[in-house]
């Protein structure tokens, strides 16, 4: 299970401000991010080594797309196409909202159940495909309105979500980050936080765990001219650095 807050500030110089933590197996490789996609000009993001597509992305045109797997969807499944071949598909359409009418039209069955989050400055996405599990034909958008959203393998700000239940609040008081003076330590440090008093379930960073655990990390910001400011940890937050993401040139 994955992990996106996103905050949603209409008007503000950042309309959109992301953390999030990427959970996977331990031994499943993938690359930081990088230009992987060659019939994908103008999209940076991660790359998962297995199935070639990517947990995270963001495009030249100011765009963010990222894909959580539902409860129980750990893993690809035979027949069925890689999740991570969902942000690239929505990144090609153009904005976040180009991107989810886009996603919406496609059978959600193709795929295991999946969480999308699309952003760029103009707002916020969230589609759920639930496919096979459901009977249900296509994946269901919504807008994420104004505010601070908290989104992991269950709904947002579900507070069924163990993660969600004990996080949420300490978020929305956390101090929002100030990218014009380079300060997300406050995002930064709850982003590293693998304590669980209650259960593993609520650990933000998973701790290694059965060959399972958090394995990277990112701070995102767009501004209001569509400028993306992207920082990305190699490795599981507080224990290695929050690094620019240098664009290619291009």
């Amino acid at each position: 299970m994955c992990t996106v807050i996103l905050l949603h500030r209409p008007g503000h110089a950042f309309p959109i401000l992301i953390a999030a933590n990427r959970d996977e197996r331990l031994d499943r490789a993938w690359d930081p991010p990088g230009a992987w996609w060659p019939d994908h000009p103008g999209v940076v993001g991660g790359r998962d080594r297995t199935a070639g597509g990517t947990w995270m992305a963001a495009s030249r045109a100011g765009a963010v797309a990222m894909v959580l797997n539902r409860p129980g969807s750990l893993g690809p499944a035979p027949g069925l196409r890689s999740r991570g071949e969902l942000p690239l598909l929505a990144l090609a359409a153009g904005g976040a909202s180009e991107g989810a009418t886009s996603i919406a039209a496609l059978p959600a069955s193709a795929w295991r159940p999946f969480n999308l989050v699309l952003a760029d400055r103009h707002g916020a996405w969230f589609l759920r495909g639930t496919g096979q599990k459901s009977g249900q034909g296509r994946a269901v958008a919504q807008p994420l309105g104004a505010g601070l959203h908290m989104i992991t393998a269950h709904d947002p700000n579900d507070l069924a979500s163990p993660r969600t239940a004990r996080h949420l609040p300490r978020f929305r008081a956390a101090p929002a980050p100030r990218p014009d003076r380079d300060d997300w330590a406050a995002w930064a440090e709850l982003l590293a936080d693998d304590s669980h008093p209650g259960s593993l379930a609520e650990a933000l960073r998973v701790p290694p765990t059965g060959g399972f655990g958090t394995v990277c990390a990112s701070l995102l910001a767009v501004g209001r001219d569509g400028t993306l400011d992207w920082r990305f940890a190699a490795g599981p937050a507080g224990a290695a650095p929050f690094l620019p993401v240098v664009w290619p040139p291009g």
